[in-house]
C-alpha cells in the first residue's frame, strides 16, 4: 500500500467523522422523529443506517461513474452542488409540511363536550378528542421513506473531489479502500450520535412537552433544511 493511499485513508476517517458531526442534518431528524413517533431503538437505528447508506451510496455511485467515464471533477462537483440544492429544499419542504401537520394535529385533539339525554330523565356529558388517526398511521409508513429519498438526494460533498478522484490516480483498490473507510465512518458516526441521543432523551423530563414533539420535530427538520440551503451545513 502506497503512502498516498495511507494518508488518504486517514483523511477519509477524519473527514467522514467531522463532516457528519458538523452537519446536524445527518442526525437531528432521526433523533426528533424517533421521539415524536415513539420508534424503538432498533427501528431508529435501522432507519438511520439505511438513510446513511443512501446518503453515501449515491455519491459513491456518482464518483465511480465519474472515474470510469473520465468525467471532469468540475462537472461532478456541479452535479453534487445541484443535488445538495435539491436536498436542502426537500428538507425545508418536508419540515414545513410536517410542522403544519403537527399544528393541525394538536388543534384536532382539542376536547369537545357532548350532552346525552336518557329516557329516565338523566343527563350526562362526556368529552372526547378528534384525532386524525388514519393520517397518523399513514405517516408512520411514509416518514422513513421520505427521509430515505432526501438522504439519497443529499451528497457527501468532500467524498468525490477530496478522496475518490485523488485515490483513483493511484489505484482502483486504493480508491475502494478510501471510499469504504469514509462510508463506514459516516454511517457509524450517524448511528452513534442518534443512539446516544435516543437513550439520553429518556433521562429528560419530556412529559410537559410530549404533546408538542411533532411540532418540535417539524421545526427541527425545517431548521436543518434552512441550515443546508442557506448556511452550507
Amino acid at each position: 500500500m502506497s503512502t498516498d493511499i495511507i494518508l488518504l485513508t486517514a483523511s477519509a476517517l477524519s473527514i467522514g467523522f467531522f463532516h457528519t458531526l458538523l452537519g446536524p442534518d445527518h442526525y437531528l431528524p432521526f433523533i426528533v422523529l424517533s421521539e415524536a413517533r415513539k420508534w424503538s431503538v432498533t427501528k431508529t437505528a435501522l432507519i438511520t443506517v439505511l438513510c446513511g447508506l443512501g446518503h453515501v451510496g449515491s455519491s459513491v455511485i456518482l464518483g465511480l461513474l465519474g472515474v470510469a467515464l473520465g468525467i471532469g471533477i468540475s462537472k461532478i462537483e456541479a452535479l453534487e452542488s445541484f443535488r445538495g440544492n435539491l436536498a436542502g429544499w426537500a428538507f425545508i419542504a418536508f419540515g414545513f409540511g410536517y410542522l403544519l401537520w403537527a399544528v393541525w394535529k394538536i388543534r384536532q385533539k382539542k376536547s369537545h363536550t357532548h350532552s346525552h339525554f336518557h329516557e329516565d330523565g338523566t343527563v350526562h356529558a362526556h368529552s372526547h378528542a378528534h384525532s386524525p388517526d388514519h393520517l397518523h398511521q399513514h405517516g408512520k409508513t411514509m416518514t422513513p421513506w421520505i427521509l430515505f429519498i432526501i438522504f439519497i438526494l443529499g451528497p457527501c460533498e468532500p467524498l468525490i473531489p477530496l478522496l475518490m478522484y485523488p485515490a483513483a490516480t493511484n489505484s482502483m483498490s486504493g480508491m475502494i479502500m478510501v471510499t469504504t473507510v469514509f462510508s463506514l465512518t459516516t454511517i457509524l458516526t450517524m448511528l452513534t450520535i442518534v443512539t446516544l441521543a435516543y437513550y439520553g432523551i429518556q433521562f429528560l423530563p419530556m412529559r410537559k412537552v410530549e404533546k408538542y414533539m411533532h411540532v418540535i420535530a417539524g421545526a427541527t427538520i425545517l431548521i436543518s433544511g434552512v441550515g443546508i440551503q442557506f448556511l452550507g451545513l
